[in-house]
C-alpha cells in the first residue's frame, strides 16, 4: 500500500501549533508593515510621502493607509493584501510574515510605523486590557471542547477556502477539541465571513441569539471587519460589528489557516492576548518543517512582492 510507505518516509504533516511555534515562512505575505522613519529617513507632508510620489497612501483601494504630519498608520481592518503600497512605495511599506495578527479590539488593528503594535493612547490601552480581562472571564468554561458556527454573511468565499482547511490533517483543530457545528444551539463560538450583506444581517442575528451563553463572536477577514472594497454601498454595512458584538478580530484577504486558529484560540482564552506594544511569539523566521505538506488550502500561497520579507 503506497500510502503506507509515503506515511513513513514524510512522518506526521500535523502542526503542532500552538504548543510549538509554526508558520509559513519569512516569504509570507501576511500583513503590510511600515518601515521605521530611522531606516527609511522619510518625511511625510499634508498626508503624502515627500520622499516617494506618495502613490502606496492616495492609492490605497480600501483607504486603510493615511499620513497625519510624521507619522503613517496602517489600518489593518481595512487592508486588502493588494500590495499596492509596497509596489508603490517600497522603500516605506513591507510585508509583514506575522500569522498570529488576531486581537480582541478594533483599534488594534491600527497600527503604526516602525512597529506591528497598535496606535493606541494609554486610556484606549487600559480599556483594551479590561476588554480582554472581561473576555477571559467569560469564556472560561469553554476550554476542553469548542463548537463553531460559520455564518457566510456575503462572502467571496476565499475565507470559507481557508476554514475549510482548519479540518485536514496539517492543522486538524479536532485535536485541540475545536469542532464545527450545524446548530446555533450548539455553538459556543459564532464565526462570521463576509461583509455583511444586508439580506444577511437578519439571519446573522437570529443566529446569534439563538446561542448559548456564554458566546464568542469571531469577524474573520478584511469583509466582516470593515466591509473591505464593498464596504458602504446599498448591498452591504461596514463590516458585521455593525449588528453583533465582536469579541475578536481577525484580518486578512482572506486570513490564513493559522490566524483563524490563532483567533478563535484566542477568543477562547487559550491563548494570552497581545497588549500594546508586544511582538507575536510566533517564529515566522524560519520555514516551516515541510513546505511542500504545510500549506494545504483551498488558494495559492500568497508570497511577499519580491524583494519584500527579508
Amino acid at each position: 500500500m503506497p500510502w503506507i510507505t509515503r506515511g513513513l518516509s514524510e512522518g506526521v504533516p500535523t502542526s503542532r501549533y500552538p504548543r510549538q511555534p509554526d508558520g509559513y515562512g519569512p516569504t509570507w505575505f501576511g500583513s503590510v508593515a511600515v518601515r521605521s522613519q530611522q531606516d527609511t529617513g522619510r518625511e511625510i507632508v499634508t498626508g503624502q510621502v515627500g520622499t516617494g510620489s506618495g502613490r502606496g497612501v492616495v492609492e490605497c483601494p480600501t483607504g486603510a493607509i493615511s499620513a497625519a504630519g510624521s507619522q503613517i498608520t496602517v489600518d489593518r481592518g481595512r487592508c486588502i493584501l493588494c500590495a499596492r503600497c509596497i509596489g508603490n512605495e517600497p522603500g516605506i511599506f513591507e510585508s509583514d510574515p506575522s500569522v498570529e495578527v488576531a486581537v480582541s479590539g478594533r483599534e488594534m488593528l491600527v497600527v503604526v510605523d516602525g512597529d506591528s503594535g497598535p496606535a493606541l493612547g494609554q486610556e484606549d490601552d487600559a480599556r483594551l486590557i479590561q476588554l480582554q480581562a472581561s473576555l477571559a472571564k467569560r469564556t472560561r468554561r469553554l476550554h476542553r471542547s469548542i463548537h463553531i458556527r460559520h455564518v457566510d454573511a456575503g462572502s467571496d468565499g476565499s475565507e470559507e477556502w481557508e476554514i475549510a482547511a482548519l479540518t485536514n490533517p496539517v492543522y486538524d483543530v479536532q485535536r485541540l477539541g475545536i469542532f464545527f457545528t450545524s446548530s446555533p444551539r450548539h455553538a459556543d463560538v459564532l464565526l462570521v465571513t463576509g461583509a455583511g450583506s444586508a439580506g444577511m444581517l437578519e439571519p446573522l442575528k437570529k443566529t446569534f441569539d439563538a446561542m448559548p451563553s456564554p458566546k464568542v463572536v469571531i469577524a474573520a477577514g478584511t469583509d466582516a471587519i470593515s466591509g473591505g472594497l464593498l464596504a458602504g454601498n446599498y448591498a452591504t454595512s461596514g463590516g458585521i460589528g455593525e449588528a453583533l458584538p465582536v469579541d475578536v478580530w481577525v484580518p486578512g484577504s482572506p486570513p490564513s489557516p493559522f490566524s483563524l486558529l490563532h483567533a478563535i484560540l484566542l477568543a477562547v482564552g487559550l491563548l494570552p492576548a497581545r497588549s500594546a506594544g508586544a511582538t507575536d511569539s510566533l517564529d515566522t523566521t524560519r520555514p516551516s518543517r515541510r513546505p511542500n505538506q504545510r500549506r494545504r488550502t483551498g488558494r495559492r500561497a500568497k508570497r511577499a512582492p519580491e524583494g519584500q520579507g527579508q
